[in-house]
Order: structure tokens, then C-alpha cells, then sequence
């Protein structure tokens, strides 16, 4: 078990036993903004990916205040987001598209190059619009898959525990995940550089 595993449990002890705020403050600071990225490619803007990512805090404080256990502290926080998102597009009467899976793809993509193109233009702040662009474009599970798993890090097991999934079910949807998003990339990059070639033109 690693430090940050470790200082995570003792925290969660400290906020069921002692009600300490100061205690879930550190779990807010240290993952705020990957619960805010994780919300912010599934809502239309970023002040309602602000609203969305503070409810679902104040709801993980709530569940936490009633003492049940908690195996994965981020896969908890994944969940309730995915949750309260949901909630959002009933309340606004929006709908997403289908979330239910394709049939079977196969693919050779391999998955570190579409981890590292992620890596690279989150990096930038500039690339974040086109980032957000082409995960929204992807299927809800897909996208949850692509951000817990290859910008935050999150085991296949981690994933399965926050979407209610199993280990195996996440691993087919992680390669189907990377085939779309591989295919996003080639075809924005291409109508990008046409774009950039026409305005050269001009």
C-alpha cells in the first residue's frame, strides 16, 4: 500500500470519526481538479462544471458523514460526479447521446500513443478547447473511460469500482475507447491542417 493510499485512509477515519472538515479540505485540494476535468468534458461549459463539481463534493461529504466504507477514495468521487451530472441533464431536460456499447471493435491502437497525445495537449491550455471538443464526441462510457484511466492514472479495477463495471467490461471498453478517440485525433488533425492550409492561401 502507498503513502498516498495510506494518508487517504487515515484522512477518511479522521472525517468519519471526527466529522473533520480540515481533513476532507485535503482530499478537495487534491482532487478537485481532476473531478473538475472529469465533469467539465461531459457539461457544455465550464460554470456548470464548476456548480457540478462543488455538488458533487458537498454530496461526497454527505455520504462520507454517514460512515460507510470506502474502498476507492477517486473511483467514490468519479461516481458521485457521474451521478450528479446525470442529474443535471434531467433537471435541464437535456439528453446525451446513447451511452450503450457497440458491438465488439477491434483494434491495434495502441493505447500509450493516445494517453500521450492527451498528456501533450492538457499540457497546454490552448489545446484544452480541441481536447474537450473530441472526448465530447466520444460515447459518455468511452469518455469516463478515457479520463479516469489514461489522464488520471486509474487501474481497470479503480474504473470498474466508479462505474459500477467489471475489471474485464472496462479493459474492452478502454480499446474501443482508444479506437474512437485515435480516430478523433487523425480526422481533427487532418480538417485542422486543411483549415490552416486554406487560410494560407488566402
Amino acid at each position: 500500500m502507498n503513502g498516498r493510499i495510506l494518508k487517504e485512509k487515515f484522512l477518511l477515519f479522521r472525517i468519519r470519526a471526527k466529522k473533520d472538515s480540515e481533513a476532507f479540505g485535503e482530499i478537495y485540494d487534491f482532487y478537485v481538479s481532476r473531478v473538475y476535468r472529469f465533469i467539465y468534458f461531459k457539461v457544455p461549459s465550464a460554470e456548470v462544471a464548476e456548480d457540478l463539481t462543488s455538488e458533487t463534493f458537498l454530496k461526497a461529504w454527505r455520504y462520507l458523514m454517514e460512515k460507510r466504507d470506502v474502498p476507492h477514495l477517486q473511483a467514490l468521487l468519479y461516481s458521485v460526479a457521474r451521478s450528479v451530472v446525470i442529474d443535471w441533464y434531467r433537471s435541464t431536460a437535456c439528453e446525451r447521446c446513447d451511452v450503450s456499447l457497440d458491438e465488439a471493435i477491434a483494434t491495434d491502437e495502441p493505447a500509450d500513443m493516445v494517453s500521450e497525445q492527451l498528456a501533450r495537449a492538457v499540457d497546454s491550455k490552448l489545446d484544452m478547447v480541441r481536447v474537450a471538443e473530441r472526448l465530447r464526441g466520444l460515447k459518455d462510457d468511452y469518455r469516463e473511460v478515457v479520463v479516469m484511466k489514461y489522464l488520471d492514472g486509474m487501474s481497470n479495477r479503480e474504473i470498474a469500482s466508479a462505474l459500477g463495471k467489471s475489471a474485464s467490461h472496462v479493459r474492452v471498453m478502454a480499446h474501443r475507447a482508444v479506437k474512437a478517440l485515435g480516430e478523433s485525433f487523425d480526422s481533427n488533425d487532418t480538417e485542422h491542417d486543411q483549415k490552416v492550409a486554406a487560410d494560407n492561401k488566402r
